[in-house]
Formats: structure tokens, C-alpha cells, sequence
């Protein structure tokens, strides 16, 4: 019986017939990735832009590279999602969550049932909870220090994931203080690692057409690069499928890309493919109705090209993915499967039917098809068991 080892060195071995048998100028890219050397915007475009045998090779190219920056291991970690408010006067054009404040289904938490949710999580083995909601008007300035505080109050050990970069700005315009004041106060509050949701696609063009009071691609990455600056480390994400085409992705790219050479903190990057049928983005006629099979795969492998030796985690966003395409998307580059979540909403609402919940045996039993390793993870990558 072939050994992994040996499996390994043909699967890579088989890459040069695979780029023999695509266009040159396709095969020369790809050639440049395994050799180690970054993309540029022009060999980034044309990868973004393949189809048919080269589609192909790039998705087996980054493939490789995954192996190569994190081998066979597939990462999950154990997590419950708590939104503790859907009313919001944003009024983002692709999101469906939202709520006036007299809607019939419109809520919002007390303290102290967020902090049971955390209690509840943590029982059920969760080491993470991920908080984040919508902008009701007339919030109390301090509103989310004073909820950090009541879950570290309930849960001292558990991980707090907290608050896009628009919550941020938002809470910076209520009490007024410098940002990074503002987030020192969080951290100190216990927040410790932020989502780098909320960066949609970093152009303002497409922002402005998508979203229209939404914080500016500047704003965001003040917020993520002041964070970084005072060791509060963040994910890094982009909605594909909508109103963008390929260019948006790889300036996307570049940018995260430049980011992370500068500070290092980004932690992950999670493709979020559109979730578009109860959208008034695409009810209006003016979104596409969400990606392309192809384009799943297309961006979770040029990620790993683009990204690879900055940003190493490829997380596939199972709750926006069918089953199907998040198993191809992790043999095209990606090597996490994202969090268990305990209660998804925000996908869920916009018309996504994979689930509210994925449990961790679940986890392993789709990674085991693929014929990788399972483990559970922290939010920062530390390995916290693996399964052989």
C-alpha cells in the first residue's frame, strides 16, 4: 500500500503533466505560485478569469499549496453565534436579518440572556461565542463594554469574538472617544478577537451601490489595522457573487494581503459567497442570484494563491455553501470548516437552507471523506484536539 508520504510526492509530481496541458500563459502563473513568489494584480486577473482546464489546474495548484502551508489537517472550532439584537437602521441592500423596531419579529437581548446563552454554550463544550447584531438607533453609548462584561461575567474562560468594524465605528460615534481608546475600553472589558466582517467588497463604488450608510473601505481598515496595532487579531472576509466582478476580488485580495504584511494579525480568510433570495438587492434586479459553482471554487483558490505565506487559513463558510460545495471548496485551497454556531441567523434569514447548526462529529465525518484529519481548533488556530 502507498504511504501518505509517497501519495503526496505524486499528487505533486502529477501537477507538471496537469500545467502541460493548459495555456502557457496560465501554466507560467501557476508555476510562479509553486515557486514560491507572490501575484501580482495582472497574474492574479487572469487566474480570477479562467475556465474549463485551467480552472482546473489553479484549483490543483492551490491545492498543493494548502498542503504545503498547513498539510491534511481541517480545522473547526466549537463556537454558538449570538445576535443579540435584529433591529437596525442601516439598511443594507443584501442583508435580510434586519428589523424596524415596531416589526412583529423584531428583538433585542437583555444582558442577562446573552449571558445565559454564553453559560449555555459553554456547557455544551463551546469555547467561543461570536456577538454581533444590528444598529438600533438611540443604543447606550457604553452598550458594548457593558455586554462584554456581563458575558466574561457569566463565562470568565470563554473566548468573546465581537463586533464588526461598523458596531466599532458605531460605538465610536455614540461616547465619542479616539478609536483606539475606544478599543482598548473593549479589550480591557474582555473582547478579544474581532470578525473582519462588515468588508463586503473593500471598494467604495460597489460599497456605496450595496449598502448605502455603511462605513467607507478606509474606515474598515482603520479599524482592523488599529486593532491589530493593540494585539486584538481579527478574521479577514469578502462577499462574492453580488454586483462585483473579478478585479474587485483581487484588489480585495491585495489589500488584505498588504494588511497582513504590515501588522499580522488577521487570523483567517472566509470567502462569503452572497446569500441573495430574500435580499431587496436581488428582489430588485440589481444582484445577481449568488455565485456560480464555479466561482465558490474560484475564490477559495485564488485566495491560496494570492494570500499564500500571509494569510495560511482558508475558512469555507459551511452555512452559505450546500454540503457539496464546501466539501469542493476545501479540495481547491480551503483548509477550515468554520465554527459549529449553535444558532445562525443572519444566512439563515437571507435564504440559506444548510442549517442553523453543524455538531463536531458531523465536522468529522465530512472530513474524513475527503480523506483529512478532523480538529477542533481555538479562534486563533491553536490546535486543541486532533483526531487521527
Amino acid at each position: 500500500m502507498m504511504q501518505q508520504g509517497q501519495a503526496n510526492e505524486t499528487y505533486e509530481c502529477g501537477i507538471d503533466s496537469v500545467l502541460s496541458a493548459i495555456d502557457r500563459s496560465t501554466a507560467r502563473i501557476l508555476y510562479t505560485a509553486l515557486n514560491g513568489r507572490e501575484l501580482d494584480y495582472e497574474q492574479g486577473l487572469h487566474l480570477a478569469q479562467t475556465t474549463g482546464a485551467e480552472l482546473d489546474a489553479m484549483v490543483r495548484t492551490a491545492d498543493i499549496l494548502r498542503r504545503e502551508a498547513v498539510g491534511d489537517v481541517i480545522t473547526y472550532v466549537v463556537n454558538r453565534n449570538i445576535n443579540f439584537t435584529n433591529v437596525c437602521f442601516v439598511g443594507c441592500r443584501f442583508c435580510a436579518f434586519s428589523r424596524a423596531p415596531r416589526e412583529k419579529d423584531a428583538y433585542f437581548l437583555g444582558f442577562d440572556e446573552v449571558a445565559d446563552r454564553a453559560r449555555e454554550a459553554w456547557e455544551r463544550g463551546a469555547r467561543e461565542v461570536c456577538v454581533q447584531g444590528g444598529l438600533p438607533r438611540g443604543l447606550d453609548p457604553f452598550y458594548y463594554r457593558d455586554l462584554l462584561t456581563a458575558i466574561k461575567r457569566a463565562t470568565p474562560e470563554m473566548h468573546i469574538h465581537a463586533f464588526s468594524p461598523m458596531e466599532i465605528v458605531y460605538g465610536v460615534e455614540l461616547t465619542g472617544m479616539p478609536l483606539a481608546d475606544y478599543l482598548k475600553m473593549l479589550r480591557d472589558a474582555g473582547l478579544d478577537t474581532l470578525p473582519g466582517t462588515a468588508a463586503e467588497i473593500l471598494d467604495d463604488e460597489v460599497r456605496r451601490f450595496i449598502e448605502r450608510q455603511k462605513l467607507s473601505a478606509a474606515q474598515w481598515v482603520e479599524v482592523i489595522t488599529t486593532a491589530h496595532r493593540l494585539g486584538i487579531r481579527t478574521t479577514s472576509t469578502m462577499m462574492y457573487g453580488h454586483t462585483e466582478n473579478e478585479s474587485h476580488w483581487v484588489r480585495h485580495m491585495l489589500l488584505l494581503r498588504d494588511i497582513q504584511s504590515d501588522t499580522g494579525g488577521f487570523t483567517e480568510f472566509v470567502p462569503l459567497g452572497f446569500v441573495h433570495e430574500f435580499t431587496q438587492l436581488y428582489r430588485s434586479g440589481d444582484a445577481r442570484p449568488g455565485p456560480r459553482d464555479d466561482e465558490h471554487l474560484k475564490v477559495h483558490a485564488l485566495a491560496r494563491l494570492m494570500l499564500r505565506g500571509r494569510i495560511d487559513n482558508i475558512q469555507v463558510s459551511w452555512v452559505k455553501l450546500t454540503r457539496e460545495r464546501a466539501q469542493a471548496c476545501l479540495r481547491a485551497g480551503a483548509n477550515d470548516y468554520g465554527g459549529t454556531l449553535m444558532d445562525e441567523n443572519i444566512s439563515r434569514l437571507a435564504g440559506s437552507t444548510s442549517g442553523q447548526y453543524l455538531s463536531p462529529e458531523e465536522f468529522h465525518t465530512r472530513i474524513r471523506e475527503l480523506g483529512r484529519i478532523p480538529a477542533e481548533r481555538t479562534t486563533t488556530y491553536q490546535l486543541r484536539q486532533v483526531f487521527h
